[in-house]
């Protein structure tokens, strides 16, 4: 058997770590070299089921180290980049940039970089439809809609697309990037919408609204987001652009009154804060393209999935209890628990 060697960069975050243990769980030719710097939102514990594996490796690292960079591709044969790794909140890129562009933009060329020169048969960029910008009441995202970042965040995320997809035209690196609507699922940092209003709600505390709470998103369930990832991995032409995308857009406010309705918890603890800067409408996938040319489909109907999120998170109190009391709880009071 023919194994990939891939380097997964960004693992042992929330997409990262559930790709990793949902590909590990089903595939032993890979071979996954997981490098991570492990900063807040990085967490191990989210990769026990890997843990032990033979064909899985992690490395304590910053993607923007040159030196380590090139020693993982030479000392393990990596012709796969799966690039997961990413500052990606853009309530944190508002309040300091430097590290997102540093990370996003920086790291991702010189992952680039490195695989030209070690001659790499796949690199796939992982992104997000934050770049296109913000849309009105109507239409859909297509990839070959102009992008058009309106954060810190999204704009260093369209400049490492644009990198990318500059090493396939001026170099023939098979680039393929990926741009996905919202995800959530179990293991998502507590920072998020979903999380965290599932945790101030399970506390009684106030779960604080942006606005007027009508911003839409395309919500996807993390594990349909890592089978598409998977799909174009395996089957996706180099050069392309595919969109990923449940078609369920629901308003920020209605996501939280379900959590709240779920919960069994009323509707009180609901408190409007003032809109943060800059903050996009509306966003929605068209995911024909992959639907149409990969035979992809979602699988997860988004009331189970949310269920599932739910009581993933009733179910591991422990894991989302020491992150708050841990290096989160500063951010975590200054930013939610006070407003």
């Amino acid at each position: 058997m023919t194994t990939k060697n891939i380097l997964v960069t960004g693992g042992a975050g929330f997409i990262g770590s559930n790709f990793i243990n949902y590909i590990l769980s089903r595939r032993d030719d890979y071979v996954i070299v997981n490098l991570d710097k492990l900063t807040y939102a990085g967490n191990l514990e989210n990769l026990k089921p890997s843990e032990g594996k033979k064909n899985y490796h992690f490395v304590k690292g910053d993607i923007t180290n040159n030196e380590l960079v090139d020693y993982l591709f030479k000392k393990h044969s990596i012709k796969y980049v799966i690039n997961f790794a990413a500052e990606s909140h853009v309530d944190r890129s508002i309040l300091g940039s430097e590290i997102f562009y540093k990370t996003n933009v920086l790291g991702t060329a010189i992952l680039l970089e490195a695989a030209r020169r070690y001659e790499v048969e796949k690199f796939l960029q992982i992104s997000t439809d934050e770049v296109y910008g913000s849309l009105g009441s109507t239409g859909l995202f297509t990839e070959l809609t102009p992008i058009s970042p309106n954060s810190p965040y999204s704009s260093s995320k369209a400049a490492a697309d644009l990198a990318a997809l500059s090493f396939y035209h001026t170099y023939g690196l098979p680039v393929v990037v990926t741009r996905c609507s919202n995800n959530y699922g179990p293991l998502q940092f507590p920072e998020k919408l979903i999380p965290l209003m599932i945790i101030n709600a399970i506390g009684n505390k106030k779960l604080p609204v942006y606005g007027d709470g009508l911003n839409v998103r395309d919500w996807i369930y993390v594990i349909d987001h890592n089978k598409a990832a998977e799909l174009v991995f395996d089957k996706g032409l180099p050069g392309e652009v595919y969109n990923i995308g449940a078609s369920r857009e629901m308003t920020n406010i209605e996501i939280i009154k379900l959590i709240l309705s779920k919960l069994g918890k009323g509707e009180e603890l609901i408190h409007y804060v003032k809109d943060r800067p800059g903050h996009d409408r509306r966003y929605a996938i068209d995911s024909s393209k992959i639907r149409n040319q990969l035979g992809w489909l979602p699988e997860f109907k988004f009331e189970d999935a949310m269920n599932n999120t739910i009581n993933w998170y009733l179910a591991n109190r422990i894991w989302w209890e020491r992150i708050i009391s841990g290096v989160y709880q500063k951010y975590y009071n200054e930013q939610y628990n006070n407003r």
